[in-house]
């Protein structure tokens, strides 16, 4: 490994780690909710094994996904960008921006100036679901969370910032998805992660982005162990008769690479 591999792989780890918080051991928020059938997390306990696995919610750190869903992140964005993959990177749900942090510390690393990441939230937290919005969006009443999952434009902007990386390659797209996603003035997508957990968001989504996606690249599905976002996914693949395999990452996340012949591979 060359010296710059070296210290690229270095800077990008340790990033991981502050991210996630493994860095300082950063505690669960007591407000994490348990999933039907699942034993209570130990109350502000730092477990490794489960922020790892991105099953917890973290009292400080800028990102839930955990350790596994960010390698794998990592690894979507360096594939298309070996690969030549066409495309900006974005994710529909940021929470304290992490995730976009990453994909734009990515780009930092490798040099790339004419890539952007967009982050698309409503930075208000979520939408209140009522009967109408599918039965398990409903039943899940994430909106009641809203104090945790609720972070606003500015502190992720600040966020951002405290990495330096908060520049001209990162863009922001405030308001509900199916307000803002229709009309994004994004042209092509590489890497498209959605953390929206919801039917509904995660169908927006897909519908407005999954379009724009490059053979050659990444669809990432945050919340892909939650029967909500399970559902629309699947819907949606069957309603446009995609068929890439489907892998998972982690008891939540899954992914898959959109068939075709990435450009320069």
């Amino acid at each position: 490994m060359s010296t710059e591999a070296a210290v690229r792989t270095l800077y990008l780890d340790l990033m991981k780690k502050a991210l996630s918080g493994v860095l300082y051991n950063d505690p669960p928020n007591e407000a994490t909710p348990t999933l039907p059938g699942e034993s209570a997390p130990p109350r502000g306990v730092f477990v490794a094994e489960r922020r790892e696995g991105g099953e917890d919610w973290p009292v400080n750190a800028h990102t839930m996904i955990g350790g596994k869903r960010l390698d794998n992140l990592q690894a979507c964005a360096e594939r298309v960008l070996a690969d030549g993959v066409p495309g900006d990177f974005a994710e529909t749900g940021v929470w304290r921006g992490g995730a976009c942090i990453l994909l734009r510390a990515v780009l930092k690393a490798y040099s790339v100036t004419d890539r952007l990441v967009w982050a698309a939230d409503s930075f208000e937290g979520m939408p209140v679901a009522d009967e109408n919005s599918g039965g398990r969006d409903f039943q899940m009443q994430l909106h009641k969370y809203n104090e945790v999952l609720g972070v606003s434009l500015k502190e992720v902007r600040e966020n951002f910032r405290g990495y330096g990386l908060l520049d001209e390659q990162v863009r922001f797209l405030p308001g509900w998805f199916k307000d803002t996603l229709p009309t994004a003035p994004i042209e092509r997508l590489a890497v498209l992660r959605l953390d929206g957990d919801l039917y509904d968001s995660t169908m927006d989504a897909l519908t407005h982005l999954y379009p724009k996606l490059s053979p050659g690249g990444f669809v990432i599905i945050d919340d892909f162990g939650l029967p909500t976002c399970a559902s629309a996914v699947h819907d949606y693949r069957a309603a446009h008769g995609i068929t890439d395999e489907i892998e998972r990452v982690d008891r939540f996340g899954a992914f898959w690479r959109r068939s075709g012949r990435p450009a320069g591979a």
